[in-house]
């Protein structure tokens, strides 16, 4: 079950490679996440010394938590992946010129999980392109319709 999707990756870049990733998260994060005070819009996703991070995620905290908890909203939050999908990452992101974006966010066995991209960014021309596939995909769903009529 998706808690927040990331749509501006989709057109920002063209996703290749998927990996679903844990995240070390605070117990006020996880309240708040379930309550749907999550935002992926200008989140990224960088690897440092080994370890991949989540940066820019934007966790609202309920007006609820607690007094002598100072929560930070946009905290850099470890993910949690295999040492071997680390290391493809890295030479993936270092070597062939790629990026890791957040996709979403979603629950799998009760876990809050984030599914990450590995990502090429699209050039203007590139999101044009998409963007009449889009519409042309609408329009055939759209005479079809009236087909059938």
């Amino acid at each position: 079950m998706s808690i927040v999707d990331n749509k501006k990756a989709f057109h920002d870049y063209f996703i290749e490679e998927r990996f679903e990733a844990g995240m070390v998260l605070e117990g006020w994060e996880v309240k708040a996440i379930r309550a749907g005070r999550v935002q992926l819009k200008e989140a990224y996703v960088i690897v440092r010394q080994g370890e991949v991070y989540l940066f820019g995620c934007h966790i609202s905290p309920l007006p609820t938590a607690s007094t002598h908890i100072h929560p930070d909203p946009v905290r850099t939050r470890k993910l949690l992946l295999n040492a071997e999908e680390i290391k493809k990452l890295i030479g993936k992101v270092e070597r062939a010129g790629y990026t890791l974006v957040p996709i979403n966010m979603h629950y799998a066995k009760g876990r809050i999980k984030c599914e990450i991209g590995l990502a090429k960014g699209k050039k203007q021309h590139d999101k044009r392109e998409s963007e009449k596939q889009r519409d042309w995909q609408r329009e055939q769903q759209s005479i079809l319709k009236q087909n059938r009529r």
